[in-house]
């Protein structure tokens, strides 16, 4: 083996795959030790290799593990089983950590204790021997063609399992990608080292997508499937809006000013609260930026989504009162059950509900209540009902008594 020849091949290979030399050097040595069991091994031995990449010298070794009587199905028990799987009834009984009670000795796979201390004086039960085998340093054809394929479905199991590392530590958060193929009901991005999916439902109402158009997408979900890792992407997410707002406004970034809660309708409007966790820092003003720059940033890459960015308050009424902005609200009454009556001017109402209902709906999920806009005019005629109904109710209750009075 040519060693230098080896170890530049082997940095090659780890560079253009993004992958570690002991990765690759580990799927070189599974695919020696399949192509020595293909020619000079046995069925059901498990057979490893060691390849030393500054020498290039290679070691052999089989693996028994090491059992005694009691771990074993006596021939009986064996006898047993045949006739039982003959009938239909078998079935393996695991232990309480998932693998079988008892084990049946193969002779390629396990040895006796005291056979295996006449190897190792020091091996103990459950542990695995180690026995050197010859270095044989002609596989053969089809033992070199079996290392060639396991080699390349190792490296590709690596490509796939840092490919899932690397995604998977990214959850949470915004990349750029580029459209390589739209579908009717998903969108493939090219992210870097994989493709990314869009879903229908992750993809904003309005916007439009052209192969080879350049988008930021959030990261919400990254999967591990036969095929290999999946990472689901969104623009429609809530949390999408706040990783903007990081990117744009330092105060975010380093926590100076909290975002609070969104609630979106994605594509339409959005309503934001904040909150400051240093004194002397405007969490609004922040967030706005000089002249607006920063939200319009933001806004921007939304395609014109509009955006109330409200300051957040422990207080329900004066949190509530805001959330309903751009509306100037009167008063808010807590009422049970977790509902609240917002009351506003009547020159006001419509823009309180907002259109479709949106603005209340908006505050209501920002808020965590549920929240009735009512006009001042409105609520007093409520009262004025509430009050001839008590009064209806006493009047009954006065009469009733009087007839029973009367009869008695």
């Amino acid at each position: 083996m040519d060693i230098k020849n080896f170890k530049s091949s082997l940095a090659q290979i780890s560079e253009e795959k993004g992958l570690s030399v002991e990765k690759v050097l580990e799927s070189i040595e599974t695919a020696i030790a399949a192509a020595y069991k293909k020619e000079y091994g046995q069925k059901g031995q498990i057979i490893k290799a060691k390849l030393k990449s500054d020498t290039g010298e290679i070691k052999f070794w089989q693996v028994k593990l090491v059992v005694k009587e009691d771990m074993l199905y006596s021939e009986e028990e064996i006898e047993e089983m045949r006739q039982a799987k003959e009938e239909g009834k078998f079935e393996e009984k695991p232990s309480s950590d998932g693998e079988p009670e008892k084990i049946r000795f193969n002779p390629e796979r396990h040895i006796m204790l005291k056979d295996a201390k006449k190897i190792n004086p020091k091996i103990k039960v459950n542990e695995e021997l180690e026995i050197d085998l010859v270095t044989h340093e002609d596989y053969g054809r089809i033992a070199a063609q079996t290392a060639k394929q396991v080699i390349l479905q190792k490296i590709k199991e690596a490509e796939r399992a840092a490919v899932l590392d690397e995604f998977k530590s990214k959850e949470g958060e915004i990349v750029s990608g580029i459209i390589q193929q739209i579908e009717p009901g998903c969108i493939f991005l090219d992210i870097g080292k994989a493709l990314g999916v869009l879903p229908r439902e992750e993809q904003v109402p309005g916007e439009f997508y052209r192969p080879g158009q350049r988008l930021r997408v959030y990261i919400f979900k990254v999967e591990e499937t036969p095929k290999g890792p999946q990472i689901f992407l969104s623009r429609a997410y809530p949390k999408f809006i706040s990783k903007l707002f990081e990117l744009e406004v330092p105060e975010v970034a380093s926590e100076q000013v909290l975002i609070k809660a969104i609630a979106r309708e994605a594509g339409s409007r959005s309503k934001i609260s904040v909150d400051s966790s240093a004194e002397g820092i405007d969490p609004i003003g922040s967030m706005v930026g000089q002249r607006g720059t920063r939200v319009g940033a933001v806004i921007n890459e939304l395609g014109g989504e509009k955006i109330d960015i409200i300051e957040y308050s422990e207080d329900p009424q004066e949190y509530i009162a805001k959330a309903l902005s751009p509306a100037k609200v009167t008063e808010v009454e807590i009422m049970p059950k977790n509902k609240a009556r917002a009351i506003v001017p009547e020159d006001q109402l419509s823009l309180a509900i907002g259109k479709d209902g949106q603005n209340v709906r908006l505050a209501a999920k920002l808020t965590g209540w549920k929240i009735d806009v009512r006009t001042s005019e409105q609520e007093t005629e409520e009262e004025a009902v509430e009050e001839e109904a008590v009064e209806e109710k006493e009047k009954k209750s006065t009469t009733k008594k009087a007839v029973s009075k009367k009869e008695k």
